[in-house]
């Protein structure tokens, strides 16, 4: 019997469409073989939204995204939108979609891959073997915290005001997610925080070591943001799982990524507590390169790889999406971002081409 999903898919802006409709072609493969049927929705958001409708996310896209099984996101944003008030910009629509289906929590895998192991900006030995996960509170903290925005001061002077605030029932929930996610893995937790200046990360330490009583067979540690963030470019494979709050895991979870040699290549998930979750490559809309058949989709397959495996429950049919790409890797096809001597130039289209080949 085929089981059915209802995905809507947000190609947005830049090179979004490019790598959503390789993505889409190798989803429908993909199906015909694991007896899956996909149901595609298209749906607007960040920049394409706003010379559409005026808004970087109508409500008419967020119902659509509430009533579907999962969430496929490309990419937002790019200069055309950069001068908007911030209301308006693209990311604003980011920031809504994800607290409107409530998605608090943000997995990022920075894994380097044998075949792109010289990809990387630092040595072999250094990045060989590095698999880490960063869970990253999502809507919280710094970015939602009130008071925000510029203020007039009595001597008439602006002040620019961004708080900073978790409640224990917030961070214990993404402490959950992250030890249930280190069960998976390797059995170890570092939650970074930087309470040695910050009440708020004196709260987020005791809760996180709080939980670890539920959590006994994991190794749960503790490191201050800034040490961090040299330890991953100098010894990463130290880490499994990362849990971290929205900020520093928004600066954190893209240095992690550049360990693997190009940001084209790393999916995320964004989960809530129900409904369906976004899952996105990590990377931007690339506007310099949009339209031009250089993109590399392979982020964007790799994610539609995590949304079959968390949100639609069909680990089979990630793994092998997953090895299609490792093969396409192995036979020496490249992009632009990830190209090396003696392999194979292909564009967008010719990735989702050999894919394609590489599932069949």
């Amino acid at each position: 019997m085929t089981q059915t999903y209802r995905i809507t898919l947000l190609p947005g802006d830049g090179i979004g469409p490019e790598i959503m409709s390789v993505t889409v072609d190798v989803l429908k493969e993909l199906g015909r073989q694991e007896n899956l049927s996909f149901e595609f929705q298209e749906a607007l958001i960040g920049g394409a939204a706003i010379d559409a409708t005026g808004s970087p996310l109508p409500e008419e896209t967020l119902q659509t995204c509430r009533g579907s099984d999962s969430v496929l996101l490309a990419a937002i944003g790019g200069y055309k939108w950069d001068t908007l008030p911030r209301s308006q910009r693209p990311e604003t629509g980011l920031l809504g979609l994800r607290a409107g289906l409530g998605l608090f929590a943000n997995l990022r895998p920075a894994k380097v891959l044998p075949q792109l192991v010289d990809a990387s900006s630092l040595k072999r030995e250094v990045v060989e073997g590095v698999d880490i996960m960063v869970v990253r509170e999502l809507t919280g903290g710094i970015y939602f915290g009130q008071p925000r925005g510029i203020f007039e001061t009595e001597a008439g002077e602006q002040r620019g005001v961004n708080t900073m605030v978790y409640t224990p029932a917030e961070i214990d929930r993404i402490g959950k997610i992250a030890f249930e996610t280190a069960q998976k893995r390797r059995g170890q937790l570092c939650s970074v925080d930087k309470s040695n200046v910050l009440e708020v990360s004196q709260l987020w330490r005791d809760r996180i070591t709080a939980l670890s009583a539920d959590y006994p067979n994991i190794e749960l540690s503790h490191m201050y943001v800034d040490n961090a963030a040299m330890q991953l470019v100098r010894w990463p494979k130290q880490f499994d799982t990362i849990v971290t709050g929205n900020l520093f895991g928004d600066i954190l979870s893209d240095e992690a990524a550049m360990l693997t040699g190009s940001i084209g290549m790393l999916p995320s998930a964004s989960l809530g507590a129900d409904g369906p979750g976004v899952y996105e490559p990590v990377h931007g809309s690339a506007p310099d390169i949009a339209g031009q058949d250089k993109a590399n989709p392979l982020a964007q397959v790799l994610s539609a790889a995590m949304m079959l495996r968390y949100d639609l429950d069909q680990p089979a049919a990630a793994d092998r999406l997953e090895q299609a790409v490792l093969t396409v890797l192995d036979q020496g096809y490249r992009t632009g971002d990830i190209m090396a001597e003696g392999m194979t130039a292909v564009g967008c289209k010719g990735m989702g081409e050999v894919l394609l080949k590489a599932l069949s």
